[in-house]
C-alpha cells in the first residue's frame, strides 16, 4: 500500500523546523533551508550593469546537499509551503526557494506567522498566499545597491590606502556620524559657569538652586559675578514666594521595536546589538520548556511597529486584572513613528503572557532569561496605567533673586510595578510643610564653579538611536555595523564608547571628498524612503538603482584618478626585533592585527599579539594566552608552546572542577555559564 504523501513546509532554521514540526504532526514534513540558498557570488560583482542591473544569483557554496535534499522532498510532497521569516529577507528566501524548486509564483505557496505557537502555525497553514513580489523587489534593491557600493568603493580603498578596508551604504554613513561627534569633542571649548545653592531648615533641611534674576533665567559666568551675588543674598531675606502643587503623570513606554529592544538591552543588560539579536532569535524560534516541550517565547524580532494584536491586548488585560488589580489596567494607544509603515508586524512581545519569566527561569540560559524578562516586563508595562506622583514646586525669593526646588512623592506605582525605569525625579523627595509668605532660615549658601561639557561619544545604544532617528538603514542591519567598524579598525571601544581611529578619520575624509552622497545622512535617509516605496508604493526597483548609479559611476572614475596612494603609518609597539634590532610595529593582516619587524622585506620576523587572561596552565604553570588559529579562530593556549601543547577553545577561568579537578571554562549552558574543560566530565554550573 502506497504511503500517503506529506505536505512539505520549508523554514529557515533547524530549531524553527523542530518547533513547528511538533505542532503540525505526522502529515507534514518540516525541513530547514538554513538561511539563504541563492545569493550574489562572493568572488565578483555579480550584477550585470549593461543588462539593466540584472542580479546574477548562484547557489551558495556549501549548500549543494541542502538544495539536493529540498528538491528530493519537494518532489515527494503533495504540496510545498514556504514558511520563511515574515519580512523582506524572508520573502526573498521564499522567492529563491520557489525558483530552485520550480514552484509556480502564481500558486499560494507562502505562509507567514508572527509567532511560533501552535494556533498561529495552524492558522497560517489555512491561509497560504502568493509570494509578495513587492517585498522581494525591495530586498533585491537593497542587496544590489549595497553590492554596487561595497564591491566598487572597497577595492578602491585597497588600492589607495591598504588591503582589508571596506565602505558601505549604511556603514560609511554611521562612521561619519561617529567621526563628526569626535570632531565636536576635539573642537569643544569649555565655558565657565557657577551654580549657587542655598540650604534651608524648617524642621528638616532641604536645598534650592538659584534660577532667576528679575524673573529671567540667570547664568552666573565667573567668580566675580558669583561673589557679588552671594554678597547681595547675604544682605537679604528668604521668603516663600510661590507653592505649586500638582499631580505628575509618567506614562509607560510602547512595547519594543527591534531598535528600542537593542537600545534597552544595551543600557540595562550590557548586551551589544549582535548578542541581543542572537538571543532574541533563540527566544523566537523556540526553547525547550520543562513539561511543555519546545515553545516559541516571543513574536518576530525584526519589526519597526508598536502595534499589538487584539488577542494579545485581551490576554494582557486579563493577566493584569487578575495579578495586580483592575486599577493597574491601562488603555494606552501607541503610534508608529513612520505613518506609512507596513503594519503587518506587531511589536516584540511574549507569545504567551502566562509564561512569566520566573516560572520558566530554570529552562532558560542566563542570557535568555534576562532578555525574555526585559521583553515580558516591557510589554506588560505598556498595557498598564501611568505612575502618579505628587509634585510640589517651590519658589523662594530674596530681593530680585528666585531660588527653586521641587518635592516629589509617589502616589501610585502603576506600570512601574513591573518595569523599573525610574529617574532621579521619580525618587521620593519630601519637603517640609511650607506656607506662602513665610520667612526661611538659611543654613548655608555657596557657589560652585563648573564648566560646560563636550557632547558624549556614541555608545552602541546611542548610535542605534541616532541611526533610527536619521532614518539610516533598518534596525535589522544595525547589529553588524559596529562589528564591521571595529574589525576594519575604523573605531575602537573605550569602555562603552565608540572612538574613531585615525584610519576611520582618513577613510571618512576620502568618502566625504569623493562620495559625498554615500556619507550624507539626508541622502541616505531619502534613499531609504525610496527603497521603502518599492515595497509600499510599487516603485520599480531597477529605476531606483538606475537613478543612483549614473552619478555614482562618474564619482568612482573621478576618485580613482584623483586619489593619491595614502600611506598609513604603522603603530610602534615599543619592542625591538630580536633578529635585526629594528623597531617592531603593529600591522593588519587577513585575520586581524599582528606584530612585525619594521625592516620588512629585508627582515620578515613576525609574531602574534599575545593577550594573557590571568589563568595559569594546568600542565606547566605558565600563563594561558589568547591566540588565533591559522583560520583566524580565537582559542586559548599555553604561552610555553611548542614545549607545552595545552589549549582550550573556550576561555578558561581560575576555578577547578569539583568533580575531576580540571579547569572550568566559560561556556553557556542551561545549567549556567561555566562547564568543565574535561570532555569526559559533565560538570556544569
Amino acid at each position: 500500500m502506497a504511503t500517503a504523501k506529506k505536505t512539505l513546509v520549508i523554514v529557515e532554521s533547524p530549531s524553527k523546523a523542530k518547533t513547528i514540526g511538533k505542532y503540525l504532526g505526522a502529515n507534514y514534513k518540516v525541513i530547514a533551508s538554513v538561511g539563504h540558498v541563492r545569493d550574489l557570488p562572493k568572488s565578483k560583482l555579480g550584477i550585470d550593469i549593461e543588462n539593466d542591473f540584472e542580479p546574477q544569483y548562484i547557489p551558495i557554496r556549501g549548500k549543494g546537499d541542502i538544495i539536493k535534499e529540498l528538491r528530493k522532498e519537494a518532489k515527494k510532497a503533495s504540496k510545498v509551503y514556504l514558511a520563511t521569516d515574515p519580512d523582506r529577507e524572508g520573502e526573498a528566501i521564499s522567492w529563491h526557494l520557489a525558483n530552485l524548486l520550480g514552484i509556480d509564483l502564481d500558486t499560494p505557496c507562502r505562509i507567514v506567522f508572527n509567532e511560533i505557537i501552535k494556533s498561529s502555525i495552524k492558522e497560517a497553514i489555512k491561509h497560504p498566499r502568493k509570494i509578495d513580489l513587492n517585498l522581494v523587489d525591495a530586498q533585491q534593491a537593497r542587496r544590489v545597491l549595497d553590492r554596487l557600493v561595497g564591491y566598487q568603493i572597497s577595492p578602491l580603498l585597497w588600492r589607495k590606502v591598504r588591503k582589508g578596508l571596506s565602505a558601505g551604504r549604511v556603514q560609511s554613513a554611521a562612521l561619519k556620524i561617529i567621526c563628526d561627534r569626535e570632531k565636536e569633542i576635539r573642537d569643544f571649548d569649555p565655558e565657565e559657569y557657577w551654580t549657587i545653592t542655598a540650604e534651608f531648615k524648617k524642621g528638616k533641611k532641604f536645598t534650592a538652586k538659584l534660577m532667576e534674576f528679575k524673573k529671567k533665567k540667570l547664568v552666573v559666568e565667573n567668580k566675580e559675578q558669583n561673589d557679588n551675588i552671594l554678597a547681595e543674598l547675604n544682605a537679604g531675606r528668604y521668603t516663600v514666594a510661590a507653592l505649586n502643587q500638582k499631580e505628575r503623570i509618567k506614562k509607560p513606554f510602547a512595547p519594543f521595536t527591534t531598535s528600542s529592544m537593542q537600545q534597552e538591552a544595551s543600557t540595562k543588560l550590557n548586551f551589544n546589538t549582535k548578542k541581543t539579536m542572537m538571543v532574541a532569535q533563540q527566544l523566537y524560534e523556540g526553547v525547550e520548556i520543562k513539561g511543555q516541550g519546545t515553545v516559541g517565547l516571543i513574536t518576530y524580532l525584526r519589526t519597526d511597529s508598536v502595534r499589538i494584536s487584539d488577542e494579545a491586548k485581551a490576554a494582557a488585560a486579563s493577566f493584569i486584572t487578575d495579578k495586580y488589580g483592575k486599577e493597574y489596567l491601562g488603555n494606552n494607544v501607541y503610534s508608529n513613528k513612520k505613518k506609512d509603515i507596513q503594519d503587518a508586524h506587531e511589536a516584540i512581545r511574549p507569545s504567551n503572557i502566562s509564561l512569566d519569566p520566573e516560572s520558566i527561569k530554570e529552562s532558560l540560559s542566563n542570557e535568555q532569561f534576562k532578555l525574555y524578562r526585559l521583553i515580558w516586563c516591557r510589554f506588560m508595562a505598556s498595557q498598564m496605567t501611568a505612575a502618579k506622583f505628587d509634585n510640589l514646586q517651590v519658589e523662594i525669593e530674596n530681593g530680585d533673586y528666585t531660588f527653586k526646588t521641587t518635592g516629589s512623592k509617589l502616589l501610585f506605582d502603576g506600570y512601574q510595578r513591573v518595569y523599573k525605569n525610574s529617574t532621579d525625579e521619580d525618587k521620593d523627595k519630601i519637603l517640609p510643610a511650607l506656607e506662602k509668605g513665610e520667612l526661611l532660615e538659611v543654613v548655608s549658601l555657596g557657589g560652585e564653579q563648573n564648566f560646560t561639557q563636550p557632547p558624549a561619544r556614541y555608545t552602541e545604544a546611542s548610535l542605534v538611536k541616532e541611526l533610527e532617528e536619521k532614518n539610516i538603514g533598518r534596525p535589522s542591519t544595525y547589529a553588524p555595523i559596529v562589528g564591521t567598524l571595529s574589525e576594519r579598525k575604523y573605531v575602537t571601544r573605550e569602555k562603552k564608547s565608540l572612538v574613531p581611529t585615525e584610519l576611520g578619520f582618513l577613510v571618512t575624509g576620502l568618502m566625504e571628498e569623493y562620495f559625498k552622497e554615500i556619507v550624507d545622512a539626508n541622502f541616505t535617509a531619502a534613499m531609504e524612503d525610496k527603497l521603502d516605496d518599492v515595497e509600499i508604493k510599487d516603485l520599480e526597483w531597477k529605476r531606483v538603482i538606475r537613478d543612483f548609479y549614473g552619478p555614482f559611476e562618474k564619482e568612482l572614475e573621478v576618485a580613482d584618478n584623483a586619489i593619491e596612494k595614502v600611506t598609513v603609518e604603522d603603530q610602534p609597539t615599543g619592542e625591538t626585533c630580536e633578529l635585526c634590532g629594528k623597531p617592531m610595529v603593529l600591522k593588519m593582516g587577513r585575520f586581524g592585527e599582528f606584530i612585525a619587524c619594521s625592516g620588512y622585506p629585508e627582515c620578515k620576523n613576525t609574531k602574534p599579539i599575545v593577550k594573557t587572561i590571568d589563568v595559569k596552565c594546568p600542565k606547566c604553570g605558565k600563563d594561558i594566552v589568547a591566540r588565533k588559529s591559522k583560520k583566524g579562530k580565537l582559542f586559548y593556549g599555553c604561552s610555553g608552546y611548542p614545549d607545552c601543547d595545552q589549549s582550550f577553545w573556550y576561555k578558561p577561568v581560575n576555578k577547578k572542577c569539583p568533580k575531576c579537578g580540571a579547569l572550568l571554562i566559560e561556556k553557556k549552558t542551561k545549567a549556567g555559564n561555566l562547564a568543565c574543560s574535561n570532555a569526559e566530565c559533565d560538570y556544569k554550573e
